[in-house]
């Protein structure tokens, strides 16, 4: 190791650095310590420059004797006659260490010490957080089983399990506040693209029977009869989470935008973006509300409950135009096996009023996807005729509005116009026709003048946010939720909320090249063992991933064997709020 400095305008800075061959055989160096300025060292040292060189050459030198003492080969005596320790688990996880790199990075430290400003309680908040989020990602489940599970961490608890639920009171007051400050110290990690705001709305069962708080009976998005809640999702346009909230699961969910768009526009900042949804939440008001100010809006757009005149226009074949083209097209004039003409697509645009407000319909037409819905559609009538017995009844009675029973024509009456004694079931041949006609059509409604493929390009996105609440409901497990106080259930939600923002981070970092199940898998079995008295054996399987994870932190826990010191040192760096910036 040797001493360096570096000059700026202000100050003179002194610098360890090592040197070492990186990855591709090729000589490098890097800081390995900083010293600190001239300026601070000489008023310390009470010396002069020449005096602050020769005291950091003594340090490079102690510095290069621990290092060296660190990397000695170790020898490791293991007897076939000793007994291990009972009750003592030596295969430890390190692969929370990672995620501790990135939640340092949101300044858990700092929230946790400005929530307690506020808050009179005497527990690890930062641990208890951390450790949630760490087994909500790795191992989700339960708050007792997380508190189980992160007795596994390298670094284990030293709170207890009613610390647990003390800090979920705490958390549940402060969630907006969290909300907000993650989102800010995100942006030391991940410039946040804000230009365009996704919204959506989901629920979560509880397997309980009776209703009690915000847990209402209603429209189930898994067909549940059980007491739901509803959550609000705002997400970015690169599909990081920003806000949430939670609601009755009674309520309708176009009322509960407003709310959280004003929090996200007052708290977060955000008063300049599209906002996009699908159309169950494009009300009126909620059109509205994207109209003012420096706000616009892409809404899908069902054709079928356009008005009649308006759906005329838009299943009309002529004045259809390519994306990046002023040449109109009749659609029906189309080679749709040319592979050019089927990879296409064909939009028009309609002005249209609706209640009060102008706006255009931008409807597309793409034989790719007129394709896919006749697949879909031919696999589902399939479905219907196996539904239908000899008899022509029905084998089993179904409400599901996309459920193939859709297909199928009840007859409860003769030719002759009398009463009939059955109902006698078959293909509705003017229904599937009658669906046939929207094959390939999609719109959306907006209220910007401006490039089409950009605002097809803004709803085509939208996958995004469904894709957060996939992540939340299988690979988090967030529902069913265990706990029963309403401020406990806000405080689960917080904590698979900010998991997902630091998964989001994490998948980023790793330049998108590997699925959630391989991330989460890889880190929750990057398991070391405690070898008494020499230190840790990497017990995991290294692959790519573990190579991209290490890069990613500048640490390693792959090395044959990792000494006490080295671990504790690795264990700081992971808890370094700048490490990742």
């Amino acid at each position: 190791m040797r001493v360096t400095t570096t000059k700026s305008k202000n100050a003179e800075s002194f610098y360890i650095n090592y040197a070492y061959i990186d990855k591709n055989g090729k000589s490098t160096s890097r800081i390995y310590k900083k010293l600190g300025t001239l300026k601070e060292l000489s008023e310390k040292l009470h010396t002069d420059r020449d005096g602050v060189m020769a005291w950091a050459k003594e340090q490079a030198r102690i510095e290069t004797e621990i290092y060296k003492n660190t990397m000695e080969d170790v020898t490791i005596r293991l007897s076939p006659s000793v007994t291990i320790k009972k009750n003592q688990s030596r295969s430890l996880n390190c692969g929370y260490l990672f995620l501790q790199s990135i939640c340092s990075g949101l300044r858990f430290d700092n929230i946790c010490r400005n929530i307690k400003s506020r808050h009179s309680f005497d527990f690890d908040l930062e641990a208890i957080l951390s450790d949630l989020v760490y087994s909500r990602i790795l191992q989700p489940s339960s708050k007792i089983s997380s508190y189980k599970y992160s007795q596994s961490f390298l670094e284990p608890p030293k709170y207890e399990l009613h610390d647990v639920y003390r800090a979920l009171q705490v958390l549940a007051v402060e969630s907006d506040y969290i909300q907000e400050e993650v989102y800010r110290n995100s942006q030391f990690l991940h410039e946040r693209n804000t230009s365009v705001l996704y919204y959506d709305c989901t629920n979560y069962f509880f397997e309980i029977e009776e209703e009690k708080e915000d847990r209402k009976y209603g429209k189930s998005k898994e067909n549940r009869p059980l007491p739901i809640i509803g959550m609000g999702l705002f997400m970015d346009a690169d599909g990081f989470p920003l806000a949430f909230d939670l609601h009755p699961g009674n309520r309708n969910e176009q009322l509960t935008l407003k709310p959280l768009e004003t929090k996200v526009i007052k708290d977060f900042g955000c008063t300049e973006f599209i906002y996009c949804s699908d159309s169950g939440l494009g009300s009126k008001n909620n059109k509205f509300l994207n109209s003012i100010g420096n706000r616009k809006y892409v809404i899908t757009q069902s054709l079928k409950k356009m008005k009649k005149e308006d759906r005329g226009i838009a299943l009309k074949p002529t004045q259809y135009r390519k994306i990046g083209s002023d040449k109109f097209i009749d659609l029906t004039t189309l080679d749709e096996t040319d592979t050019e003409v089927f990879n296409s697509v064909y939009y028009k645009e309609i002005p249209v009023t609706v209640n009060g407000i102008e706006e255009t319909v931008i409807v597309t037409y793409s034989p790719k996807y007129k394709a896919y819905q006749r697949k879909i559609r031919n696999r589902q009538i399939d479905r219907a005729s196996n539904m239908i017995d000899s008899e022509g009844k029905i084998k089993k009675n179904r409400n599901n509005p996309n459920d193939p029973a859709r297909f199928i024509k009840k007859t409860t009456v003769t030719e002759n116009g009398e009463v009939a004694e059955s109902t006698y079931c078959e293909l509705d041949s003017e229904m599937i026709t009658k669906e046939e006609q929207y094959d390939g059509f999609y719109a959306v409604s907006t209220n910007i003048e401006g490039d089409i493929s950009k605002i097809i390009a803004i709803n085509k996105r939208r996958w995004q946010i469904e894709e957060c609440f996939r992540i939340l409901k299988t690979e988090f497990k967030s529902r069913p939720v265990y706990v029963s106080r309403q401020d406990s259930i806000k405080a689960h939600f917080l904590t698979c909320y900010i998991a997902l923002l630091v998964y989001r981070v994490m998948e980023n970092k790793l330049k998108y090249k590997y699925t959630i199940n391989e991330i989460t898998e890889t880190l929750r079995n990057m398991n070391v063992l405690d070898i008494e008295g020499h230190g840790y054996v990497p017990t995991y399987t290294r692959t790519d991933l573990t190579d991209d994870l290490h890069e990613m932190v500048d640490f390693h826990t792959d090395k044959q064997i990792i000494k006490k010191a080295q671990m504790r040192s690795i264990i700081k760096q992971s808890k370094d709020s700048k490490k990742l910036r």
